[in-house]
């Protein structure tokens, strides 16, 4: 068997961010972080919609979506061929669970279609063209990983824009705008998983065996009747292997290294970029709980699991990979007729509905601490507890979450407010939002409306200076992003630690953080209300105004999407409590 090793690919899946705690139906609770315990604390809530209220004007129009192709390659069948079969599936329940009209609207399915990722590249690109074969072949290798393997194995190169992937007429198109589908994932080999060299698309696909005979692995026994029906009908027979139900599958696309160049173009080493899968060995999930039991969650009992099958399977995951890109999906939903995609507009909105649940129910919790009114002198703690084995935030560094507080007086006028978000979706007092060489530190404690908390990463050149070019790309200057429980930051390797004012604070901790707030009410009259809710958006302002500086089709199209489809935040959890007479 010859190993196809795939490294250093510059942008991973749009997936990992905001994975809710592992709270499946048929898998035990998340274990509540025991490091920051909760006094005084009134029982969280969740709101469906996003605080600030801005005129919605994304498109709505029903799409039916397009047809699953079912070409067949050399190595890989596209998930048409799949979704034949593995289809009609429900649970004990009655509830519809099948692979394919789940799988279709996720953005594993889309990470070809995905338009900020084509804008990202392209960006990259014109920043560097020096490195375009480079930086084309990398990107593709987790975004169209059929198609990019093909390639490879072929002996030719990967590309991706002009007459490359994109290109309608290029040999491999169809596979590559099936983005990670059914005959890659279930290819992978146990051989180097966790390893090093098994990250940044270092997977192992068999090239030895022949058109055929090529394997699939799932985690369910197989009767040799149904192995040589799947065999007739996709070309490829199952094998049983537990190692598909494994965080270190995952791992292999979403522990991403990709090199930097300093400011004379040259390359100068590697940056961790997304490194979800060694955030979550370094808490207290790893053992416990697999990225699948949070993104596939498992159906309500046995499924059977195809047309063929009278043998329902149980514990059956389902193949809805939920994450944290609720603004993507709905600029998929809004735009599905112009990107091709083979999700409706109707299962986009589903799965957006899932994502919400996912980030309002699994993700984060808010408490109210310690709230006091002295005079005109207002103080409180507010308890912030992640839910997640990663970091929350984690994944591509665009994503962010931040506190959004608010103290009203008797009369519902407001008296102090920190972290408010604008129409265009930037935030009220970011630095970095306002210029895009500074950024908001950490902060200890909140005593102006200027100073916002933000959980987040940012990057820096080779020269300390701040940037969004992953190619310059050295370092961070910060890394706040909430700790998964267990996650001790003293210890934590170079390319997980917290960087930044936060290694300093006490109060950040594996499992969450605690933020003081002291204000001064002036001659306002309580009660006071004060609200607290905790935002998050999947791409940042300063992520998306950086697009501008390029004036080609790919960065244009995202921002006009970026302009139709408003960036509001999601609402991930919200506290409120009443102080004074």
């Amino acid at each position: 068997m010859r190993k196809a090793w795939i490294s250093l690919a510059f942008v991973a899946l749009l997936l990992t961010a905001g994975c809710g705690g592992p709270q499946p139906l048929s898998v035990e609770p998340t274990p509540t972080p025991t490091l920051i315990p909760a006094t005084q604390a009134p029982e969280p809530t969740a709101r469906l919609t996003p605080s600030p209220v801005f005129e919605d004007t994304t498109p709505s129009i029903a799409y039916p979506g397009l047809r699953l192709p079912t070409e067949r390659g050399e190595w890989f069948s596209a998930s048409g061929a799949c979704a034949v079969c593995h289809n009609n599936m429900v649970d004990e329940s009655g509830t519809d669970v099948s692979t394919g009209n789940f799988w279709r609207s996720t953005m594993m399915a889309n990470a070809a279609r995905d338009p900020y990722w084509q804008a990202s590249v392209r960006a990259e690109v014109l920043d560097h063209p020096d490195y375009q074969a480079v930086i084309e072949d990398k990107c593709i290798t987790c975004h169209m990983p059929m198609a990019h393997f093909t390639a490879i194995a072929s002996g030719k190169e990967g590309r991706l824009l002009e007459d490359g992937f994109l290109d309608p007429q290029n040999e491999q198109h169809t596979l590559a705008m099936d983005g990670v589908s059914c005959t890659l994932c279930h290819q992978i080999r146990e051989a180097g998983l966790g390893q090093p060299s098994s990250f940044s698309g270092g997977f192992v696909i068999d090239t030895d065996l022949p058109a055929g005979e090529r394997l699939i692995f799932g985690p369910y026994p197989i009767s040799e009747e149904q192995t040589a029906m799947m065999q007739a009908a996709s070309g490829y027979p199952a094998v049983q292997s537990q190692h598909i139900t494994q965080a270190e599958l995952c791992a292999t696309c979403h522990t991403l290294y990709t090199p930097y160049v300093d400011a004379t173009g040259q390359i100068a080493g590697e940056f961790p970029e997304q490194m979800a899968y060694l955030e979550l060995t370094h808490s207290d999930y790893h053992g416990t709980y697999a990225c699948q039991d949070c993104h596939m969650p498992a159906a309500q009992g046995a499924v059977r699991l195809s047309t063929t099958s009278d043998s329902p399977q149980s514990p059956f995951a389902q193949h809805v990979f939920v994450g944290g890109n609720a603004y993507m999906l709905e600029v998929l939903r809004a735009f599905g007729e112009e990107r091709q995609v083979t999700a409706s507009s109707e299962q986009f909105e589903a799965k957006k509905g899932r994502t919400m649940d996912q980030l309002q129910n699994r993700a984060a919790t808010l408490a109210i601490e310690k709230l006091e009114l002295s005079g005109s002198h207002l103080t409180l703690t507010v308890l912030v507890q992640s839910l997640v084995g990663h970091k929350f935030p984690t994944g591509f560094p665009s994503r962010r979450a931040w506190l959004h507080f608010t103290a009203q007086d008797a009369d519902g006028g407001g008296v102090f407010e920190s972290g408010a978000v604008n129409p265009d979706g930037s935030i009220v007092g970011n630095d970095n939002d306002a210029d895009p060489g500074k950024y908001e530190p950490h902060y200890q404690v909140i005593d102006g409306a200027d100073q916002v908390q933000i959980y987040e990463s940012i990057m820096r050149d080779s020269e300390g200076g701040v940037t969004t070019a992953l190619l310059r790309g050295a370092g961070y200057l910060k890394d706040n992003r909430l700790l998964p429980s267990g996650f001790d930051k003293e210890t934590a390797s170079e390319d997980i630690a917290v960087r930044g004012q936060a290694m300093g604070d006490e109060d950040f901790l594996g499992g969450g953080d605690r933020v003081p707030y002291a204000i001064e009410l002036g001659n306002a009259e309580g009660p006071f209300t004060v609200t607290v809710e905790l935002l998050y958006q999947s791409v940042g302002y300063r992520w998306a105004q950086n697009l501008r500086r390029h004036e080609a089709p790919e960065p244009t199209r995202f921002l006009g999407y970026y302009e139709a489809v408003p960036n509001l935040p999601v609402v991930v959890a919200m506290a409120t409590a009443e102080v004074g007479d």
